[in-house]
């Protein structure tokens, strides 16, 4: 069974990018943990509560098939952490699946994962995608080999649809 981290902010995920994603991937029986800097109950932007399982200090990227970090206003607080940074590269460097929606594709332009690679972002992150060497494409979710972007919580269900493809081939 394939086994996938998502990624909230201590504060302010964004609802749907979290539930409609983690809804889709248990629906093709893949096994969902969440992590986050603080553990226990956490509040998303429009009043959804999640459960960080793991700190994301604690992560070891063997014991997953891929990562997802999820968008929200709260995601800035990982766009210079130096653990979640580690970890996008760790998780690129073994070919798993690396994920983010809305602002979070930032996390991995941060990381230098997306230097020459296709991906997507919410409007406000283009700049620093395109400065990190991205190939902005301005599609609601882009597929770029092991690595997938969406723009934001009207594309969740497709992205969920795309992570679950990309674990299940």
């Amino acid at each position: 069974m394939a086994k996938v981290l998502l990624v909230i902010a201590s504060k302010n995920f964004r609802d749907e990018e979290y539930a409609r994603p983690k809804e889709i991937l248990e629906s093709e029986g893949v096994e969902v943990k969440t992590a986050s800097s603080r553990l226990g109950a956490i509040r998303g932007k429009l009043g959804m509560e999640a459960t960080a399982d793991l700190l994301l200090s604690q992560v070891n990227i063997d014991d997953f098939d891929g990562i997802v970090f999820i968008g929200g206003p709260g995601a800035v607080e990982y766009f210079e952490s130096e653990t979640a940074l580690n970890l996008v590269r760790q998780v690129y460097a073994k070919k798993k699946i690396v994920a983010a929606i809305c602002i979070a594709p930032s996390i991995l332009a941060n990381a230098g994962i997306l230097k020459g690679k296709n991906a997507t972002a919410f409007p406000s992150e283009i700049d620093n995608l395109k400065n990190k060497g991205a190939n902005y494409t301005a599609e609601s979710v882009t597929v770029d080999g092991n690595i997938i972007t969406a723009n934001g919580p009207e594309a969740a269900e497709e992205f969920g649809k795309k992570i679950a493809e990309g674990l299940v081939v």
